[in-house]
């Protein structure tokens, strides 16, 4: 079985609260707090998952990286799910939200844009297999440990899973700075699949083409788009504002 790495306080705890990844031993150095750890001991005790003391040195080496913050843990690869697993979760299809990104190929977006997904209630994000930033432990750290509870599915190609999901009842909708239709002004209260186009060169033109409906998010300033993170960010509490105030009305 595929293992890798996993590094930084927020994505070791929060994997360990999600259950999704086995764990075979857990790295400390003596420069983390333990006050910090009381969680994670409690947890490897229950588990049985054995700790290992290392130097922070140590540890960087390992993790490739010395941003670890002193804490590390071999684990199974990231638990990626087809799209029809993803599907088939989705039972209620009157607040059915998917993200799909079209080659966001920075770990720190994608790991921003989970976090943020996380946070609104997303069922579950779509990437390409291919020119896409996988889910790795550095996307993990960005996420500050969100991407272990995110349901995440890689496919072939995004036309083709655009055609399948809007069979399945779904409104696509792609994010674009020059459509002429504001997130202000578009229900995005139905079952919706928000796609986000990559840094600088945004939706290819094949995926906006098979989009339902392209929307823009309204800008006064002086500068001509936001990242791919922020960007996906505003259009998902755009339509978490817009699902909450129709479930009070």
């Amino acid at each position: 079985m595929k293992t890798e790495i996993l590094y930084g306080f927020h994505p070791v705890i929060e994997a360990l609260k999600a259950g999704r990844r086995k764990f075979y031993e857990i790295y400390l150095t003596r420069e983390n707090p333990a006050g910090r750890l009381d969680n994670i001991l409690r947890l490897c005790k229950d588990r049985n998952i054995s700790i290992a003391q290392l130097k922070s040195e140590q540890l960087s080496v390992l993790a490739n990286t010395s941003e670890h913050q002193g804490i590390g843990a071999k684990v199974s690869g990231y638990p990626i799910e087809s799209l029809n697993q993803m599907l088939d979760r989705q039972n209620s299809m009157d607040t059915g939200l998917i993200l799909m990104l079209d080659h966001v190929v920075d770990p720190h977006n994608l790991g921003a844009l989970i976090r943020t997904a996380l946070a609104v209630g997303v069922h579950g994000v779509i990437i390409p297999k291919d020119r896409s930033a996988p889910p790795t432990p550095a996307a993990s750290k960005a996420s500050a440990g969100a991407m272990e509870h995110m349901h995440m599915a890689k496919v072939t190609n995004l036309v083709t899973t655009i055609k399948k999901i809007k069979a399945e009842g779904f409104w696509v909708a792609g994010l674009d700075r020059s459509a002429p239709k504001s997130i202000f002004e578009t229900d995005l209260a139905v079952p919706l699949t928000l796609v986000v186009g990559a840094e600088e060169k945004g939706l290819r033109p094949l995926v906006k083409h098979a989009c339902d409906f392209l929307i823009s998010i309204p800008q006064i300033g002086p500068l001509d788009s936001l990242n791919a993170a922020v960007a996906g960010a505003v259009v998902m509490y755009e339509a978490l504002r817009q699902r909450s105030q129709k479930k009070r009305s």
